[in-house]
């Protein structure tokens, strides 16, 4: 088992995504290695294309595209479902 949560912020730098950098920075426990990537790097927006990101700011935890990245609002909570904050063990 990893004893780290890969964390990718897919990012425009806009201030929606800045706010959603914070917000996982804030809530990420030592068990998360969060990376902010650039969308406006081609290698970036492609391995976003494969992902299924449609939109930005998006939330990628170990290679699966976080589930309130969809239709949803991206929020503490939701990132909180999906592990964010939470110790490995």
């Amino acid at each position: 088992m990893s004893t780290k949560r890969n964390v990718e912020i897919y990012s425009a730098g806009c201030l929606a995504c800045e706010d959603t950098i914070n917000l996982v920075n804030g809530i990420a426990c030592d068990s998360c290695e969060v990376t902010v990537l650039d969308m406006q790097d081609n290698a970036v927006a492609n391995r976003a294309k494969t992902l299924g990101i449609k939109n930005v700011p998006a939330v990628v935890i170990d290679g699966k595209l976080a589930d309130c990245c969809g239709n949803q609002r991206i929020s503490e909570a939701a990132l909180r479902r999906e592990g964010i904050g939470q110790r490995l063990s």
